[in-house]
């Protein structure tokens, strides 16, 4: 299996065929050639060995496609921002071991729209997490006035988001804490002077303080150069074991946005969106902590300073998305964090299963971008934080002796299958017709007015489906167990 390198069209042009197949004695047909030859481009990873596959598909006429046809219903979805994974220290400390040439390439293969798969989101942490290099926040001395730059991310953070800005300086940021500076905890139950980077409850006497925080973060941080589009004021809310964590109900969630951060925000004229809850589908099973964002959003004066939504996936189903939607469909939903690691990892049910589920799930439900955890972790699974998650893998894993081999997992392929195709701000467009047993599909139109589709194949045979406008047919074949997703210029033959 050939790692990819290029996505430069090869001058060997690899044309898909779409007679015959699994789907029986009713083929797709070849269409005639009109003296006009146009070509859609496709890119196929599959369980049977292609990753990320370039081919070209020969567009026909639209009466051409006399089955399995898919055309467009005229209905018009969300926009979406992209797809990406996390930079945490942990892959800045990895990144940063290569050679400057080396990863060099790896970032322009990740961020660039014209060498590589074009990722156009990322996550970042607000102070330490568990992948951080050490626990801290960006002021750990007690008062607000002590609040400055730290070290830690000027050595790791720093300079890899340069790296990445300098590849695709329209790359959108979303960022979440951990925990709160020490000094604003309290325990659960009220107590002061709560000393512990796990647990515990921000403290209401706080509030103003960690508004301020947020405030001079963000500021900072586009100070720098890296605009942040999107927090969320809490990583994990309801987790309250995380090595950095913090435990904050939708009561308290909600408090803090009324009172000082949604205030604050706007007082600073800040554009940053507040996300809410970025956590699991099933609220953790805390009964009392149900329906998380639905509970802020129905309290007017705090739901004003809120965009939307974020979700976790070690918990619960994605169709808890639709009851967020149907609720509140003017607030926005993003999906911010998955994991791959030793209890739940083997490539093509991680490949097929994240793709259907996270991928295709949360697009298919308003979903307007998608981030996976770490981008780049060791083959020891390394650095991680004592009492953080030793079992994790990266979207990538690279070698610890010499830092120049890199494994790329099924989350590096879902987020390349998606972001080679779908340009920043591609609506979601409504369709119609062919269906059949493990098949899924959506289509888009991307901002320059070409077309794509990202198409799923759960099942054991070639699937057949043509995607028609008023001007082309695209018949498509994706193999058995395989996501193929396709661009075209939707110019008449």
């Amino acid at each position: 299996m050939s790692l990819i390198r290029n996505f430069t069209l090869s001058a060997l042009l690899i044309l898909v065929s779409c007679q015959g197949g699994a789907q029986g004695d009713n083929p797709a047909p070849t269409p005639e050639d009109t003296g006009k030859t146009a070509y859609a481009k496709a890119f196929t990873t599959s369980t049977g060995g292609q990753m990320m596959k370039e081919s070209q598909i020969k567009l026909g006429r639209p009466e051409d496609a006399h089955s399995y046809k898919v055309g467009l219903s005229g209905e018009t979805f969300q926009s979406v921002d992209g797809f990406g994974m996390a930079i945490t220290h942990a892959t800045c400390f990895n990144l940063l071991k290569m050679s400057s040439e080396k990863r060099n390439a790896f970032l322009k293969e990740v961020f660039s729209r014209e060498e590589g798969i074009g990722s156009s989101l990322i996550r970042i942490c607000i102070g330490g997490s568990d992948f951080s290099m050490d626990e801290y926040t960006w002021c750990d001395w007690e008062g607000i006035d002590n609040f400055a730059v730290h070290s830690l991310d000027e050595g790791y953070l720093f300079p890899i988001l340069d790296e990445i800005f300098k590849i695709n300086p329209k790359v959108k940021i979303i960022a979440s804490p951990w925990s709160c500076p020490k000094w604003m905890k309290m325990s659960e139950d009220g107590k002061k002077d709560y000393d512990s980077w796990t647990g515990g409850r921000l403290d209401p006497d706080h509030y103003q303080d960690y508004a301020i925080y947020f405030v001079k973060w963000i500021q900072a941080m586009e100070q720098r150069g890296y605009p942040i589009y999107a927090v969320t004021l809490q990583n994990e809310p309801l987790n309250r074991g995380n090595s950095m964590s913090l435990y904050m109900p939708w009561q308290d969630q909600r408090d803090f946005i009324k009172q000082a951060v949604g205030p604050a925000f706007r007082k600073a004229g800040l554009k940053t969106k507040i996300l809410l809850f970025d956590h699991n589908y099933n609220y953790d099973n805390i009964s009392s902590q149900a329906d998380y964002p639905l509970h802020i959003f129905e309290d007017s004066e705090a739901s004003q300073y809120v965009s939307g939504s974020a979700w976790h996936n070690y918990g619960g189903s994605v169709t808890t998305l639709d009851k967020i939607h149907s609720r509140f469909p003017e607030k926005e939903i993003y999906f911010t964090e998955a994991s791959i690691g030793t209890w739940n990892y083997t490539y093509g049910t991680r490949l097929i299963e994240d793709f259907r589920d996270i991928f295709l799930g949360t697009l298919s439900r308003h979903g307007k971008g998608v981030t996976l955890w770490n981008l780049m972790l060791d083959d020891q699974r390394k650095p991680y934080r004592p009492g953080g998650c030793s079992t994790c893998f990266g979207a990538v894993t690279i070698s610890s002796s010499g830092y120049d081999s890199i494994t790329r997992s099924s989350q590096y392929y879902d987020v390349a299958q998606c972001s080679k195709v779908l340009q920043p701000g591609a609506v979601r467009m409504g369709t119609s017709g062919f269906e059949t047993a493990g098949l899924t599909y959506l289509w888009f139109k991307n901002p320059d007015g070409t077309n794509a589709v990202l198409i799923l194949n759960e099942s054991s045979a070639d699937v057949l489906v043509n995607f028609v406008t008023d001007n082309v047919n695209v018949p498509c074949r994706i193999p058995p167990k395989a996501i193929q997703s396709v661009i075209w210029e939707d110019k008449a033959l």
